[in-house]
């Protein structure tokens, strides 16, 4: 991984102790998720999910993606997805870019494809789709909410085997403020967090 993203995953590391609870608890069972995956020798795939998968579920899956190179941790596959096509947001981009990711665009189109970044040969792919876009597993997954509005709107996600909400705030309310920038960067490094949380908890085979 890239040095940069190396030290903000150890300076995030530690600080667990302010997550919540409450918190603790949901991001627990996921961690249960891919732990029983992994002791079944089985690949964990984690399909991130909020309304228009632009800023918080991308957020998500790149994170998680880290997160798991982060522990040494194989055969973690993320996706994201949302109920509504739109495109990668530019302040989400942006705020990644600052966190040290490498960031490429493949064309110039209304919901272009990026590959994110985190080492040299180590990226996820990420654009707009819909949750159970072709590009998304159709089974043996688990849907995690990033919002609530995704996870009032879709109460059923088929064949998912664990549907969890981990909702936050959306860092879109700060667009064109004083504080755009801000809010995307402590969106980013909550995520960032709480994902590193889930993977420090598991156990290699």
């Amino acid at each position: 991984m890239f040095e940069s993203i190396v030290k903000r995953c150890d300076a995030l590391a530690a600080h667990f102790n302010e997550i919540g609870g409450d918190r603790t608890l949901i991001l627990q069972k996921i961690a249960a998720y891919i732990q029983h995956k992994i002791d079944h020798q089985q690949t964990a795939r984690l399909v991130y999910i909020c309304t228009h998968n632009s800023r918080r579920s991308h957020l998500a899956q790149v994170w998680a993606a880290v997160a798991a190179t982060y522990y040494g941790l194989p055969n973690i596959q993320t996706y994201s997805g949302g109920t509504e096509v739109t495109a990668f947001n530019a302040n989400a981009i942006k705020a990644l870019t600052g966190a040290g990711f490498n960031i490429q665009k493949s064309s110039e189109v209304q919901n272009p494809i990026y590959k994110v970044y985190f080492g040299e040969e180590a990226f996820s792919t990420c654009y707009s789709k819909v949750h159970n876009d072709v590009a998304n597993p159709q089974q043996g997954f688990a849907a995690i909410m990033t919002c609530s509005d995704a996870a009032d709107n879709c109460p059923f996600i088929p064949a998912c085997e664990l549907r969890i909400g981990t909702t936050y705030q959306d860092p879109k309310a700060f667009d064109g403020s004083v504080l755009q920038l801000e809010k995307y960067q402590e969106r980013s490094n909550q995520i960032a967090m709480e994902c590193l949380y889930v993977f420090s908890l598991i156990r290699k085979a």
